[in-house]
């Protein structure tokens, strides 16, 4: 729970201006500050400047520059459009002058309209039957001592693999996998938050999707791997402190670039959300110094 209130913790913005945020950052032990975190605080921020009535349905994404853990985050929104059924947000995240992420978010009315979903994948085991990702790691003799505090660290989101992907000694494989994720604790009742939980959720294990058919990872000190771009839609209500399930698969790498895509599921095989993201997948020349 101390996890899940300090992840909380980072979507309470500061307001320092009118259309202006202020955001903390969190250091999760990768080379650069993870994704996820500026999704769901620009999404967050973006939400600040709606009716609380209009919700998020639609966000695409562009990560501009490497982010630092260690400093704060500047959210510039501008109020593009108000119409009767939908509003339109762009902001601009800001590290030491110069801007590090771009987003667009889409918001809208609650409407009845035409039903149609794709079916949830059959035979999928029960979270309850599988091991956390920690404890995967945590048992593991392949994670090097470096790295071992920071795989097994406790996470706000707990992931559980369905297929479970040796990182440090991979294997060419189909690109699918399948994680049941949650909150690790409740939420509270707030829509703008359950959805600003899931955007930093779906930044997780997505891009390795497109390296496994390489038999490559992105722990690997000679593999340069970074999000580019990520769009999400939010398609039905969820609560993200209940078990989602992402099924995630990669239809093309080329050019140094992977393309992944996901779906989210609940439990009861709504199909909450879809995802696309692409990312740099380089082959490094030579090895990288390891971190530390």
């Amino acid at each position: 729970m101390a996890s899940l209130s300090k992840l909380l913790e980072l979507f309470e913005l500061e307001q320092i201006e009118q259309n202006i945020f202020r955001g903390i950052s969190d250091d999760l032990g990768f080379r650069q500050l993870f994704g996820g975190q500026v999704l769901g605080q620009g999404l967050m921020a973006a939400a600040r400047t709606v009716d609380p009535e209009r919700q998020a349905h639609s966000l695409h994404a562009y990560f501009l520059r490497a982010g630092d853990a260690h400093a704060p985050i500047v959210y510039q929104v501008n109020r593009t459009r108000d119409g009767r059924s939908f509003s339109t947000r762009h902001v601009l995240a800001i590290q030491h002058g110069r801007p590090i992420f771009d987003l667009s978010v889409s918001f809208q009315v609650p409407e009845d309209g035409f039903e149609h979903q794709d079916s949830m994948p059959e035979g999928i085991p029960e979270p309850e039957t599988l091991k956390s990702q920690q404890e995967i790691y945590a048992a593991s003799d392949r994670v090097p001592e470096e790295l071992r505090e920071q795989m097994t660290r406790v996470r706000p989101v707990e992931l559980r693999p369905v297929n479970v992907i040796e990182k440090f000694n991979p294997e060419p494989q189909e690109p699918l996998k399948y994680i049941w994720f949650r909150a690790a604790g409740g939420v509270p009742d707030d829509t703008r938050l359950h959805q600003a939980v899931l955007a930093y959720a779906s930044d997780f294990e997505l891009l390795g999707t497109s390296m496994l058919p390489h038999g490559v990872s992105f722990i690997q000190n000679d593999i340069q791997a970074a999000s580019l771009d990520h769009a999400l839609w939010i398609h039905r209500p969820f609560r993200v402190d209940e078990w989602l399930l992402y099924c995630m698969t990669s239809p093309n790498a080329s050019n140094a670039r992977g393309l992944a895509s996901g779906r989210i599921f609940s439990r009861d095989g709504r199909l909450v959300a879809s995802v696309m993201q692409e990312g740099l997948t380089r082959k490094l020349s030579e090895p990288r110094k390891p971190r530390g």
